[in-house]
């Protein structure tokens, strides 16, 4: 890999396990761009909803498909999510209800949506450095990656955590209606047929369980930036 590549660092895992957060803090730390794949999918999702397309109907699918842009922005302030306009309409916050979560997971499982998204991500890594954030990122859309990370947590400590976040933006949240949904979640993501979730041989695991978001974060640039006057090496291959 020449040195001149983009580098770029992929965080898999499955769903509320901190990788938003985490991937945009070594992005801020490192100075490079954060790619939120998962974001990607739920504007499918959201659009395809809006658009009231049968997600059974791959070619209704495919045909939405061909009327879809998708723009991702800087997030408007530390802790917030990444933005994103869809068809040049901001549906950041549209995009992160529980109901639009499993619909986008469901979503990914679809081919032509797989394919499509993965090209369009495959092209911003080829021109900048980024973290690529999502659950196939390290096995699928960059094999090659300079560094790869798998977070795992419990699924009551994720299920938790997506509760706090929801009550944090003023939205009901009820326990054991989220924990059932991230065992559902977690079920067709590791089990659907087209690039399922799971960690790339070369990941390296973190459980982030009993971990704050800064040891996570102390973790990783330990391994990418051990020295943070000097810039990421690639590792060998």
């Amino acid at each position: 890999m020449s040195d001149r590549e983009p580098l770029i660092i992929t965080i898999d895992g499955p769903s509320g396990v901190g990788k938003s957060t985490i991937s945009r803090k070594v992005a801020e730390a490192l100075g490079f761009t954060y790619l939120d794949t998962g974001a990607m999918y739920r504007a499918v999702a959201f659009f395809l909803k809006q658009q009231q397309v049968d997600i059974s109907d791959v070619s209704a699918v495919a045909a939405g498909l061909e009327n879809i842009l998708i723009e991702l922005t800087t997030p408007a302030g530390e802790g917030d999510d990444v933005g994103v306009l869809l068809n040049n309409e901001d549906i950041s916050g549209q995009i992160r209800s529980p109901e639009i979560s499993m619909l986008a997971s469901r979503v990914s499982a679809i081919p032509e949506v797989r394919a499509k998204l993965t090209k369009l991500q495959q092209l911003i890594g080829a021109k900048t450095n980024i973290v690529a954030e999502g659950r196939d990122t390290g096995t699928v859309v960059f094999p090659r990656a300079s560094f790869k990370f798998y977070l795992d947590a419990t699924a009551e400590t994720r299920s938790l955590r997506r509760v706090h976040q929801l009550k944090a933006r003023g939205e009901q949240a009820d326990e054991k209606e989220i924990l059932a949904m991230t065992l559902t979640r977690d079920k067709n993501d590791s089990e659907r047929a087209i690039a399922p979730l799971k960690r790339a041989d070369d990941a390296i695991l973190i459980d982030t369980t009993s971990l704050c978001a800064e040891e996570v974060l102390a973790r990783i640039l330990e391994i990418v930036a051990p020295d943070r006057s000097t810039p990421v090496r690639n590792k060998p291959g």
